[in-house]
């Protein structure tokens, strides 16, 4: 005999109400909530170098940098999603009447693990690309010096390049900054990604 598993669909509006009660993030994909998976050590600190390096790098100009914990609402695919780091030129623009939720990242990053660098690759980045703001996407490996960033050039139009080794430098291109390899991972020990 085979036990049928009950699927729920719920709408934005639900999902916002049991993520503000939750005790751990969840993604909402169209009808359905997705709990987030731990990050490790690594991807935490792989985040944070970024976040930090770029917040400093960017002081005194118009954009606000975010990480992780600030939600991104894509209304053309409904999907409320956490991204690793997040840059807005001037305002950002809120869903509702909450600052826990907005809508025009220009840059996004997110740090690749195991369990969702083919999502982040694939799905996420077709969503991502249905923001009318949004110009550049960096994927960091977690596992080794391993960097990719996709720019956008034209409508639909995007250039990819691949940056490895310690001693490379990341150059964005729709922000006035740069980070060396060995920056970006600073403190991190890629003998400890055995798992994730």
């Amino acid at each position: 005999m085979q036990l049928e598993t009950q699927k729920f669909y719920y709408t934005p509006e639900e999902y916002l109400e049991i993520e503000e009660k939750a005790e751990s993030k969840s993604e909402y994909r169209d009808g359905e909530i997705v709990p987030m998976t731990g990050s490790t050590t690594n991807h935490n600190k792989i985040a944070g170098n970024f976040y930090a390096y770029l917040k400093f790098g960017l002081r005194g100009d118009n954009y606000d940098v975010y990480i992780g914990d600030v939600r991104l609402w894509i209304p053309r695919y409904r999907q409320h999603t956490y991204p690793d780091v997040m840059v807005i030129e001037g305002q950002p623009i809120y869903t509702g009447t909450s600052t826990t939720t907005v809508m025009n990242p220009m840059l996004i990053a997110e740090v690749l693990s195991k369990s969702t660098k083919n999502y982040d690759q694939g799905d996420k980045f077709l969503y991502y690309r249905s923001i009318p703001e949004f110009k550049e996407y960096i994927l960091i490996d977690q596992y080794q010096y391993h960097v990719m960033q996709y720019v956008k050039t034209a409508e639909s139009q995007w250039l990819f390049t691949e940056i490895e080794h310690e001693s490379a430098t990341l150059s964005l291109q729709t922000v006035d900054f740069q980070i060396e390899l060995r920056d970006l991972y600073d403190q991190v020990n890629f003998a400890e990604n055995n798992e994730d």
